[in-house]
């Protein structure tokens, strides 16, 4: 599964929600698989968006053919726009699926690896993060996406942003220790995303 994370800065944000309801037009798009979206909740004015698609082909046809005309209503209405392409590695929790209508909250991990720590990186995922959130309440399920390189993004759905506030910032603090996070990792850059329901394909 191929996944498209967008981050943008919403200048005209009636128009910006106008025209995100024109992507209700992704439904009938040969291997669209859903779309999520929402506000920031740390950054005024941010907008997340991730799209999932069967495979790279899929994407990159409805991008050569219908992109341009979904979006054209958008146009004028945001900036600093940022685009990302994960290749799915492995679930978080239970099996993943592309399915937000129980979902409040999304969280965005974007994790810069250090090229010789990869492998540690990817089984830390496993062995230490992916248990301690499949534990946390209120988590849902999420994945583990990968970009050419050394670049992944982590992805969790949560059920509400009380049930996220749960997992507390010294527990996080205990396991990036154990997961040696620090010599795995460059750059790292989150965000907790409010849903919009309406943005929801």
């Amino acid at each position: 599964m191929l996944v498209k994370w967008i981050r943008l800065t919403v200048v005209d944000r009636r128009g910006f929600e106008r025209g995100q309801r024109k992507w209700a037009g992704l439904l009938g798009e040969p291997g669209f698989r859903g779309q999520c979206g929402g506000w920031s909740r740390t950054r005024p004015g941010v907008a997340h968006l991730v799209g999932f698609w069967e495979s790279r082909a899929f994407y990159d046809s409805f991008m050569a053919r219908s992109h341009d005309r979904l979006g054209a209503a958008q146009v004028g209405t945001y900036k600093d726009q940022q685009v990302r392409l994960f290749e799915h590695e492995f679930d978080v929790k239970v099996g993943f699926r592309p399915v937000f209508s129980d979902a409040d909250v999304l969280r965005l991990a974007h994790c810069q690896v250090q090229q010789d720590r990869v492998d540690h990186f990817m089984l830390m995922q496993e062995k230490v993060w992916n248990p301690a959130m499949a534990g946390s309440p209120g988590m849902l399920r999420g994945m583990l996406g990968r970009a050419p390189g050394e670049e992944f993004l982590v992805l969790s759905l949560w059920q509400s942003a009380a049930e996220r506030g749960k997992y507390r910032p010294e527990r996080v603090e205990r396991l990036a220790l154990r997961a040696q996070i620090a010599a795995d990792v460059r750059a790292i850059a989150g965000d907790v995303v409010q849903l919009e329901p309406s943005w929801t394909v």
